[in-house]
C-alpha cells in the first residue's frame, strides 16, 4: 500500500477563552513510523494594563521550543521578548531569557504577505508550562507592538531514526490544511493544550500558505509541487530553476546527516528546491538559545528549528542550509542536496550568492567548541572548493536589499561589496549573530579551511638522542608532532629525510617513523593541507651510527679514607669511558646502581670487606650504543695482631676498635710491618688530641709522615691510602715518630685490595 504523509492542523479552545492552533506533522502507519509526531502549537498573548502584552503561567502539553511571531513579516518587533518555561525534569519553572527577535526581513515583502513574523526559536528542552512577556522598547502601549502576538511551542517529536542511522524516506506528500479560526487575547494559567485532530487553526500561516525567501507566498489546497515567485527575488542574477550539475569540490566532503538522518518530515515543505548560479561566500550564523543541550539531541533541535521555519515562520523550508551542533556533527539545512548550490534563507540581501551554515547554541560570550569550528571550516572549504574559491580570500557580491550592516556599512541593492568568502551574519545585517565570541574566531576557521596547516610543531624525535642542537640514532626513529589545524582537514604528512619523502602518514596521525642509513641527515616534517598547501618544520640535524662507546680505563677500586667497619670498607670507584659521536651517561648496574654524567670518572663508594664483589658499569652514547665493562675486587682487613711488631707496644680492647683491639705504643721507633698482595692500602687508626705522628714506609721507603691528632676522638679512621697500577706484593711498616707531649700511636690495622 502506498504510504502518505499527512499534516493535521486543530485547535483548542482554553478554560478562559484562549485558542490554542497546533499542526501535527507525521506519516501513516506501517513501517517507520515516527513514535512521536511534531507538533508546532500557538497562544494568543493578550494586552496588559501596563502596555505589555504577555501570556501568565499556562500548563501546556510537552513542547521543547518556543518563539513570538506576529502578523505580517514585513513588521518589525521594536520591542524585548521574554520567556520563562516549566521544566519537566526539574519541575521547576525557569529564569526569564530574551529570545532574539531582530530577525532578517523577507526580500520580497509583497510575496511574504501571508507569513509571519517571527522571533529566533528557542531550545528549553522537555517543557509543560510557559509564560511570555512582550514590551515596547520605549514602553509604549502594547498598540505599538505587532498585531497578532503569540506564543508559538514546538514539540519536535520523536523521529523513527533517532539514535541510528536513517535511511531516506520513499514516499511522497499530500497534504490538505483545513479552515481557519481566530485566536482570543486569553489564556488558562492551569488547563493543559494537548493537540487534537478536530480543531481548526488560528490566523498563523498554515503549512502551505507559507512565505520564505525562497518560497511562494500563495494559499494553496495542496501540497503538490509549484512554480511560483520566489519572496527572496532580488537584484542579483536569478537562481536556476532546475537542479544543476553539481561540481567536484578541490576538497573532500565532510560527513553529513541527511535530512531523513534527523527525521525532516518532508510534507513540511512540499514546494520544489531553488537553486543559485554558485556558491561565493559562506555565512555563519547561531541559532541562539542554550548552549548546555545534549548532542544526543541535536537532530530533534534542527527538526524543531525546522518545523519552526516552516509552521511559525511560514516558509517552505528550514532557512540554513546546514547545521552544526557543539559536538560537531554536521547536518543537512535546506533540501535540494547538500552538493548543490541551494538557494537558502540565512542572510537577509545575500542568500544568491552564499550558503548558511548555522551553529546550535549562543555565542555571544562563549565561544564556539574546536568540533563546531572543525566542521564549519569543513563545510566551507567543501562548498566552496565546488567553485574553486579559496575561503581565506575577499570576493564582491551583490546586495539583494538596502541596509546597513551591524557595523554601520550601508548596502545599496544593486550595488558589489567586498565580503570575506567566510563571514559572519553581522556583516551583511544588522544583528549581532552570530554572537561576538563566534565571530572572533571566524579567522581560525578561514585558516583551517584554507590551510596551510597551522601549528605544526615536531614535539619529538624518539629513537634518537639530542646533544647540543644534533640528534643521534642507530636507524629507526619515529617523529612525533602537533598541529592546531584540526586531523580532518589535513591531507597528509610526510617525513622528510634529506628532502626527500622518506615516511607518509594519514591527516589525523601524529607520528610517522622510517630507518635511516649512517651518516649525517636532515629530518623535518611537512604537512599538506586538503587544499595542497603545504608548511615545513625547521629541519633537525640528526646523525645515524651504530658505534659502541669504549671504556679506556675499565671500571677499578682503591681505598679511600673514611670511616672503617668490618662489613664496609670506603672505597673510590675509577673509570673513564668515550665515544666516537657522543657519549650520554655511564651507569653502574653492580653491586649498587647509578647513573653518571659523560664527563664524570670516578665515585665514592663502599665496599663489604672479606667479599669479592663485581662492578660492573655500561657506558650509553645519543644514538641509543652501549657497552659493558666488568672488574671484581675483595677488600681484605689485616687486624694489627697479623703485624710483625718491633718495639714495644700495647695492646687495648674496645667494641670502637675493629674486632674489638687494638694496639697503641708511645715509644720512639716501635714500628708495625704487613705484607700482603694486593693494588691498594689504608692504614686505619684511631685519632685523638694527644695522639702523636707515625712514619709510613712503602716497599722500605719513606712515603709519608702521618699525624693522627684531632680535637674530637675518632675511631677506625683510614688516614693514608695507597694504590697501584696492578696487583702486586708489598710491604707496609708504620714507626713511631715520638712526638714531644703526644708520642702515643693506636693503631687499628691495615686494609688492602686483592
Amino acid at each position: 500500500m502506498k504510504r502518505r504523509a499527512w499534516i493535521t492542523l486543530g485547535a483548542v479552545v482554553l478554560g478562559g477563552g484562549g485558542v490554542a492552533t497546533y499542526a501535527v506533522a507525521g506519516q501513516s502507519s506501517g513501517h517507520g513510523q515516527a513514535k512521536r509526531p511534531a507538533k508546532v502549537y500557538a497562544l494568543a498573548l493578550k494586552s496588559a494594563a501596563s502596555g505589555k502584552r504577555e501570556l501568565p503561567r499556562t500548563h501546556t502539553a510537552q513542547f521543547s521550543m518556543l518563539g513570538v511571531s506576529w502578523k505580517d513579516a514585513g513588521k518589525r518587533l521594536h520591542g524585548t521578548a521574554q520567556v520563562r518555561t516549566h521544566s519537566i525534569e526539574t519541575g521547576e519553572w525557569t529564569a526569564w531569557k530574551d529570545l532574539e527577535a531582530n530577525v532578517d526581513p523577507l526580500e520580497d515583502p509583497e510575496a511574504g504577505a501571508r507569513a509571519r513574523g517571527a522571533s529566533e526559536p528557542l531550545w528549553v528542552g522537555p517543557s509543560d508550562g510557559v509564560q511570555v512577556q512582550v514590551v515596547h522598547k520605549d514602553g509604549s502601549t502594547s498598540s505599538a507592538l505587532p498585531k497578532g502576538l503569540e506564543v508559538n511551542l514546538v514539540d519536535p517529536g520523536v523521529a523513527p531514526t533517532d539514535g541510528q542511522k536513517a535511511e531516506p524516506a520513499a514516499y511522497a506528500a499530500d497534504v490538505t490544511p483545513t479552515d481557519s479560526a481566530s485566536p482570543t487575547d486569553s489564556a488558562s494559567p492551569t488547563d493543559p493544550v494537548p493537540p487534537t485532530d478536530s480543531a481548526s487553526p488560528t490566523d498563523s500561516a498554515s503549512p502551505t500558505d507559507s512565505a520564505s525567501p525562497s518560497a511562494s507566498a500563495s494559499p494553496s489546497g495542496s501540497a503538490s509541487p509549484s512554480t511560483s515567485a520566489s519572496a527572496s527575488a532580488s537584484t542579483s542574477a536569478s537562481p536556476t530553476a532546475g537542479a544543476p550539475t553539481a561540481p567536484p569540490s578541490t576538497v573532500p566532503e565532510p560527513p553529513i546527516v541527511s535530512r531523513a538522518g534527523w527525521g525532516a518530515d518532508e510534507s513540511l515543505s512540499p514546494d520544489p528546491s531553488e537553486y543559485n548560479a554558485d556558491v561565493k561566500a559562506v555565512f555563519v550564523h547561531h541559532t541562539d538559545g542554550t548552549n548546555d543541550y545534549s548532542c544526543a539531541d541535536s537532530a530533534a533541535i534542527v527538526r524543531g528549528i525546522y518545523a519552526y521555519h516552516t509552521q511559525t515562520n511560514g516558509w517552505n523550508d528550514i532557512g540554513y542550509n546546514f547545521l552544526v551542533d557543539k559536538c560537531g556533527t554536521i547536518f543537512e539545512g535546506r533540501k535540494g542536496g547538500v552538493d548543490l548550490p541551494v538557494l537558502g534563507a540565512h542572510t537577509y540581501g545575500w542568500n544568491r550568492e552564499s550558503a548558511g551554515i548555522a551553529v546550535l547554541g549562543e555565542y555571544t560570550s562563549t565561544g564556539a567548541t574546536n568540533a563546531a569550528l572543525e566542521s564549519i571550516a569543513r563545510v566551507a572549504a567543501w562548498k566552496l572548493g565546488q567553485y574553486h574559491a579559496d575561503p581565506a580570500t575577499t570576493v564582491q557580491l551583490k546586495a539583494g536589499a538596502t541596509q546597513t550592516n551591524y557595523f554601520g556599512t550601508g548596502f545599496t541593492a544593486g550595488n558589489s561589496y567586498t565580503f570575506n568568502r567566510i563571514s559572519g551574519h553581522r556583516d551583511g545585517y544588522n544583528t549581532q549573530c552570530p554572537g561576538s565570541s563566534l565571530y572572533a574566531q571566524l579567522p581560525t576557521i578561514r585558516a583551517w579551511a584554507s590551510g596551510p596547516v597551522q601549528g605544526l610543531k615536531l614535539t619529538s624525535l624518539s629513537g634518537a638522542g639530542l646533544s647540543g642542537s644534533t640528534y643521534y640514532t642507530k636507524g629507526a626513529v619515529t617523529a612525533k608532532w602537533s598541529t592546531t589545524t584540526p586531523g580532518s582537514l589535513i591531507s597528509r604528512f610526510e617525513l622528510l629525510v634529506d628532502g626527500k619523502v622518506a615516511a607518509t602518514a594519514s591527516g589525523t596521525s601524529t607520528s610517522v617513523g622510517a630507518t635511516l642509513a649512517l651518516g649525517t641527515h636532515t629530518v623535518a616534517v611537512r604537512a599538506v593541507h586538503q587544499s595542497g598547501r603545504t608548511t615545513t618544520t625547521a629541519a633537525l640535524n640528526v646523525v645515524a651510527e651504530t658505534t659502541a662507546p669504549t671504556f679506556t680505563t675499565a671500571p677499578q677500586l682503591s681505598l679511600r679514607t673514611g670511616t672503617v667497619n668490618t662489613g664496609a670498607v670506603p672505597v673510590t670507584l675509577g673509570w673513564k669511558a668515550t665515544d666516537n659521536a657522543a657519549l650520554k651517561s655511564v651507569s653502574l648496574l653492580t653491586p649498587t646502581t647509578a647513573t653518571f654524567g659523560p664527563t664524570t670518572t670516578s665515585s665514592s663508594r663502599t665496599a663489604a670487606s672479606g667479599t669479592a664483589s663485581t662492578w660492573s658499569m655500561r657506558a650509553y652514547d645519543y644514538a641509543g650504543n652501549t657497552r659493558t665493562a666488568s672488574a671484581s675486587f675483595t677488600p681484605v682487613i689485616l687486624q694489627e695482631t697479623s703485624a710483625t711488631k718491633s718495639g714495644s707496644w700495647t695492646a687495648r680492647s674496645s667494641t670502637s676498635y675493629l674486632g674489638g683491639k687494638s694496639y697503641s705504643s708511645g715509644s720512639k721507633g716501635a714500628s708495625l710491618t704487613w705484607t700482603f698482595t694486593g693494588r691498594s692500602a689504608s692504614w686505619v687508626v684511631s685519632r685523638a688530641a694527644t695522639s702523636g705522628q707515625a712514619y709510613i714506609y712503602v716497599d722500605g721507603v719513606k712515603v709519608s709522615t702521618v699525624d693522627l691528632k684531632s680535637s674530637t676522638t675518632l675511631y677506625r679512621q683510614a688516614i693514608w691510602t695507597k694504590a697501584w697500577s696492578s696487583s702486586a706484593k708489598h710491604t707496609v711498616k708504620i714507626v713511631v715518630v715520638g712526638t714531644s707531649g703526644r708520642p702515643t700511636v693506636t693503631t687499628d690495622g691495615l686494609v688492602y685490595l686483592k
